[in-house]
């Protein structure tokens, strides 16, 4: 119980966090809905409607778990922040698991993201998107199951990394060529070799494939199924949590 308590206190402190930081309210939701508002109906009207298929849902979909994950992966640059401030150090200390603090970080994320997912839904609604209950249910079990392993790769990052402006200056290239090579705006079937396994290795190319297997269901849009991509994505965040808490504990001890 007292390590359960630790989690959701933590979690808990990252949301609240969140509802007094305004820019960073307007930025999480303003960056989605301009990629779905604009990039969508452009791409629909230059290259859809010419090989009769529907980009605005498959953007859609990539910019939803883009977003979900982006945003649990870089909400968790402030362990850093805590780290500057000497906060890690007090929670460190504390007799609870270093997993359960990395954890309940990670959870806290992941809830921050929620609000976003729910309104880039709503957004797409607006613009057509057609949704099942189905679908809806199958969406919002798939973003908490992008958005944990998320910030996952968000601690793997950071445990090599010494302070928050080091975050800000690496995070975008680490995210970046994800958006490409993940699928999130493009297909990525029939890629050259070498970008092939560029995007096999990509973490985020398999929450965004698991979010197209819920929303277009045996459609065949998705590269891999269901199981397939729950299983590397349930491997993908052991292996980040492991090592990206074993490199972050052995920071803190080093300091």
């Amino acid at each position: 119980m007292g390590e359960l308590s630790a989690v959701l206190t933590l979690a808990h402190r990252d949301v609240v966090k969140l509802l007094r930081d305004r820019t960073r309210i307007l930025a999480d939701f303003s960056f989605p809905l301009i990629f779905i508002g604009i990039l969508g109906p452009t791409l629909q009207a230059g290259f859809g409607d010419a090989a009769g298929v529907n980009l605005l849902y498959f953007i859609f979909t990539g910019v939803l778990a883009q977003t979900v994950w982006q945003s649990s992966a870089m909400g968790v640059i402030s362990l850093l922040a805590d780290r500057e401030q000497d906060f890690s150090q007090e929670i460190f200390v504390s007799p609870i698991s270093r997993y359960s603090i990395i954890l309940g970080k990670i959870l806290g994320e992941s809830l921050v993201a929620m609000p976003q997912a729910v309104a880039i839904v709503a957004f797409g609604a607006v613009l057509g998107v057609p949704f099942t209950p189905g679908q809806l249910g199958g969406l919002a079990l798939a973003t908490l199951a992008v958005a944990v392993p998320g910030g996952a790769f968000g601690v793997l990052v950071l445990s090599r990394l010494e302070s928050q402006r080091q975050a800000n200056q690496i995070f975008p290239f680490v995210m970046l060529p994800q958006f490409f090579l993940a699928g999130v705006f493009n297909p990525i079937g029939g890629l050259p070799p070498v970008l092939d396994l560029l995007s096999k290795v990509s973490p985020m190319r398999y929450a965004v494939d698991l979010t197209r297997d819920v929303y277009y269901g045996a459609a065949g849009v998705a590269v891999f199924d269901l199981p397939t991509n729950l299983l590397v994505i349930g491997a993908e965040f052991v292996l980040f949590m492991l090592v990206g808490t074993a490199g972050f504990v052995r920071a803190e001890r080093n300091r």
